[in-house]
């Protein structure tokens, strides 16, 4: 056990040592070994989904009454809306004024379902009145919605958040309040954003081992240049998916994306590599579900060393407190961290000056994380997390570019996947 020890400790130094050397690369087992790795990693999960079913809120006996959006289709979004109007009109029509019931979606109306791994909306409601100065506005834009909403109903089209805002800038004023609303109008129809056909530019983009059509024509992602293909924003464009990968790779960074890109990762270790070029939009959590559900495969995810890599990553895996009503839909189960983690700062000899300090913001995000119930439930990050806000230094998936700008794809990545380190 002791020479074992110490060949280890005499490997490190000799790669301490040898400038010409590139870190940790003499560790590395031919690729042949790596993939025979990620084929197990695979088969287990594909065996773990034909075996288990999966659970929704109707399974569970929770304490508190939750609300989640169905899937609906055009038709049954227009009549939710002409109902709603309906009876508006008749609350006018009786003397009574009029106020829309809005679930609410602040951080007390949330809750966290370990059985789900993701977070949920509870039931409670706030009435928006038209006769009250402090919400005389909002309800107006929410009329206003619902009437843009039943148009694109009525002629079976598709805008973008930013077409919808532009209907009518005096009354929205900001794009953030005809984007809020719009998730209102959501929750109170109790359909996903995306039936309401207002959709996000494209911002997503994926490349590597997967064909897919794309409103009837077929995309093969192997073939589209270092850029990829952009995610389509309506991800009912979206069928026939088909793959030969062995994994999936979230990236956080555009930089680091284009990196892999480049190299063509996907092509030593078959595995697709998708990006939302960092916080995650609506599109790019839709289809990575997606991906993760029809073709069955391990999400390995790799982020910035720092709280808000490992906020996007709980975006993706247990869903947004801002969207929470819609969590069944948006969020990937069983997202695997991969990197870059603050533990592997020191294990990979992270240069100092490659290190940044944590601001008083980080540290108090990092803090605030650990009170999160998701973090609580993985020990693993609980541990990484602690040690981050202990040592006050973060670092981006960059800062691997010290030992080379193909370190990431060369080095640290095929590592990570031989030595299976990932949480």
């Amino acid at each position: 056990m002791a020479d074992k020890k110490n060949k280890k400790r005499a490997l490190d130094d000799e790669d301490d040592d040898d400038p010409q050397h590139v870190p940790f690369k003499r560790r590395l087992k031919p690729d042949q070994s790596i993939l025979k790795t990620l084929q197990t990693l695979t088969k287990s999960v594909q065996s773990a989904s034909a075996s288990s079913k999966t659970l929704t809120l109707s399974d569970l006996s929770l304490s508190s009454s939750c609300r989640e959006v169905s899937d609906l289709d055009l038709s049954s979004v227009q009549s939710s809306i002409e109902r709603l109007v309906i009876r508006t009109a008749l609350s006018i029509l009786s003397n009574q004024g009029f106020a829309f019931d809005v679930p609410l979606r602040t951080s007390a109306n949330q809750l966290y379902v370990p059985e789900l791994d993701r977070i949920v909306l509870k039931d409670k409601t706030s009435s928006r009145p038209f006769a009250s100065l402090s919400s005389v506005r909002k309800t107006t834009i929410t009329a206003r919605i619902l009437q843009l909403v039943h148009q694109l109903c009525l002629k079976s089209i598709h805008v973008t958040k930013r077409d919808l805002f532009y209907t009518d800038v005096k009354l929205f004023q900001d794009q953030a309040q005809s984007d809020a609303v719009l998730d209102d109008v959501a929750c109170m129809i109790g359909c996903t954003r995306s039936n309401l056909n207002v959709v996000a530019a494209e911002k997503g983009v994926v490349v590597g081992r997967l064909v897919f059509s794309d409103n009837g024509d077929m995309i093969d992602c192997t073939k589209m240049g270092m850029g990829g293909k952009a995610i389509p924003p309506n991800i009912d464009r979206v069928g026939d998916m088909t793959s030969d990968a062995l994994f999936i790779l979230l990236v956080e960074k555009d930089a680091a994306y284009m990196r892999l890109a480049e190299d063509r990762f996907y092509n030593r270790f078959p595995c697709i590599i998708v990006t939302a070029k960092g916080q995650p939009d609506v599109a790019t959590r839709l289809f990575l579900r997606k991906m993760k559900m029809e073709l069955k495969l391990p999400v390995l995810a790799l982020v910035d060393s720092d709280p808000y890599g490992l906020k996007i990553l709980s975006v993706y895996g247990c869903g947004s407190k801002n969207m929470s009503y819609d969590s069944a839909n948006l969020t990937t189960p069983d997202i695997k961290w991969l990197g870059v983690r603050p533990s592997d700062l020191d294990k990979y000899k992270i240069p100092e000056q490659c290190r940044l300090p944590m601001t008083e913001q980080d540290i108090k995000t990092g803090k605030d994380l650990l009170e999160e119930d998701f973090v609580k439930k993985n020990p693993g990050w609980v541990e990484e997390l602690s040690l981050m806000v202990k040592t006050k230094q973060k670092a981006e998936i960059q800062a691997l570019s010290t030992f080379g700008f193909q370190y990431l794809s060369e080095v640290y990545l095929p590592l990570k996947l031989q030595e299976q380190d990932w949480l």
